[in-house]
């Protein structure tokens, strides 16, 4: 009985990234199987369009997500600044579990928490202005009406922006802010914490209501560099896959 789990996050994959596609392939084929569940904790794709996109090469991954489900792995997910528009018909035709924006798990008989990361980094306030705005049922109803071609070219123009607007912020702009991080755990009562989004890959261990904690941060793939945080009944182990 499989009963490995297994975190990963910030892929970013796209079609001019073959072969990170090739390696998540291999991942989903050899390493995956091995495991009970697989959680992709946001941004598995570097920009999402809609559900009804299935340029390259997200035919292929969809196929694959769906074989590996089917072979008796569970995948959930959960979105990020990227991706946030993935939706239900995704989920339905892959087999993929979509989680909200925080999730709580029993890992080992500690309480965990799963979230992107991106609402923890409250100190960059123009990005979170943006993300209220972008996670509203009218901004998003408004995005998927347009012709596909367009949303297609808007998310490349995106892409571009963003890159620019990184170059002018601050590396500790774009961390996360620890006294969100410890409101945030202690609303959902939980002792450790697994992230992404900051690309900033470590684990901390720190003092939260007098009780030792944990704050997980997954690193960010790269084709000759990818961890991934593999969890089993003796606990945990960070993975190089090659």
């Amino acid at each position: 009985m499989k009963t490995e789990i297994l975190f990963i996050s910030d892929l970013h994959l796209s079609i001019d990234k073959p072969e990170l596609t090739r390696r998540f392939i291999d991942f989903l084929t050899q390493r995956a199987p091995k495991a009970a569940k697989v959680y992709i904790l946001g941004d598995l794709f570097d920009a999402w369009v809609g559900d009804d996109d299935w340029t390259p090469p997200t035919r292929h991954i969809r196929q694959q997500l769906k074989q590996l489900i089917q072979s008796g792995t569970e995948i959930y997910l959960q979105t990020g600044n990227r991706d946030f528009l993935l939706g239900e018909r995704f989920c339905r035709e892959t087999g993929v579990q979509l989680l909200g924006d925080y999730a709580v798990l029993n890992l080992n008989d500690v309480a965990t928490l799963l979230t992107h990361g991106d609402l923890l980094c409250t100190d960059d306030i123009a990005y979170q202005q943006f993300r209220i705005k972008a996670r509203s049922l009218a901004w998003q109803q408004s995005i998927l009406s347009k012709p596909l071609s367009l949303r297609l070219l808007a998310a490349r123009w995106y892409r571009l922006r963003s890159y620019w607007h990184k170059r002018n912020k601050t590396s500790d702009i774009m961390d996360v802010n620890q006294e969100t991080v410890a409101q945030i755990m202690l609303t959902h009562r939980v002792q450790r914490l697994i992230h992404g989004h900051t690309h900033r890959p470590a684990v901390h261990d720190f003092i939260l209501d007098g009780k030792p904690a944990q704050r997980f941060v997954l690193a960010q793939w790269h084709p000759k560099q990818i961890e991934i945080l593999s969890w089993t009944a003796q606990g945990y182990q960070l993975e190089a896959l090659t």
